[in-house]
């Protein structure tokens, strides 16, 4: 069985910083890309940033500059790193897996619960 799962939200001021961390556990034979989408409320789920097996990466426009992923390949890991916050990054933070839990079994998305990120004064 897969888990993906994320710690690090909280709350922040703006101009602030914030690291989240995300794992993958479980039967887990290959990993492709993981990475990180957000929901503010009211609002559709959103791409933040994705992060191959080969440390290539890609961002959303909103948090480019401000946002670095990381990724551990022996650990199953990845770190989203935020600098220089604003309110509207407030949000829940998902992360995501995409794998395959075994040699023959074919790849899906894994999802972690989400983890909130508040931003304000």
């Amino acid at each position: 069985q897969v888990q993906v799962a994320e710690s690090g939200g909280g709350l922040v001021q703006p101009g602030g910083s914030l690291t989240l961390s995300c794992a993958a556990s479980g039967s887990i034979f290959s990993i492709h890309d993981m990475g990180w989408y957000r929901q503010a409320p009211g609002k559709q789920r959103e791409l933040v940033a994705i992060i191959t097996s080969t440390h290539m990466t890609n961002y959303a426009d909103a948090v480019k500059g401000r946002f670095a992923s990381i990724r551990d390949n022996d650990k199953n890991t990845v770190l989203l790193q935020m600098y220089a916050l604003k309110p509207e990054d407030t949000a829940v933070y998902y992360c995501y897996a995409h794998l395959s839990p075994g040699r023959l079994e074919p790849f899906r998305t894994y999802w972690g619960q989400g983890t909130q990120v508040t931003v304000s004064s």
